[in-house]
């Protein structure tokens, strides 16, 4: 049994949250990523009235793409204390990276095929351009940015 819970330590040795596989992480890395998806397209809504499509997305999403990092490390990926949350977070940049390219990529195809789109609609771009980078995240944060080492 020993042998069992000191291989479910983290960091700085201490036990890891119960439950630590999917069942508990799907879960908790969803609920974070629909209260950042929300922070952001607020951010991006209140950013867009004074500044143009792509820098209020590239604002918004370098500040919520930082707090979700820190919010999945804590909570879904179990892990406390600050060793390695540098390196998380920069690791976390490629997937940021990636969400940039899809969200920018959705706001420019947006701007040749509707070229005064309402907020709504450029909303409703970022929904679609956002999910598909949620997918990518996940991937990315279980196998390598979290990956028990």
């Amino acid at each position: 049994m020993n042998e069992i819970l000191s291989a479910d330590r983290n960091e700085h040795d201490e036990p890891a949250a119960p439950a630590s596989g999917m069942r508990r992480q799907l879960p908790a890395f969803l609920a974070i990523g629909v209260l950042s998806t929300l922070f952001y397209l607020a951010l991006f809504v209140v950013l867009r009235l004074v500044a143009s499509s792509q820098v209020a997305n590239l604002v918004a999403l370098a500040v919520s793409a930082v707090a979700n990092t820190a919010a999945n490390r804590r909570f879904t990926f179990g892990i406390t204390g600050s060793v390695g949350a540098v390196r998380h977070q920069l690791q976390g940049a490629v997937a940021f990276l990636i969400g940039l390219g899809l969200s920018s990529g959705a706001l420019a195809l947006l701007g040749v095929a509707v070229p005064h789109a309402s907020r709504v609609v450029e909303v409703a771009g970022l929904v679609v351009a956002n999910g598909l980078a949620t997918v990518a995240r996940f991937v990315l944060l279980k196998l390598w940015v979290f990956k028990k080492r």
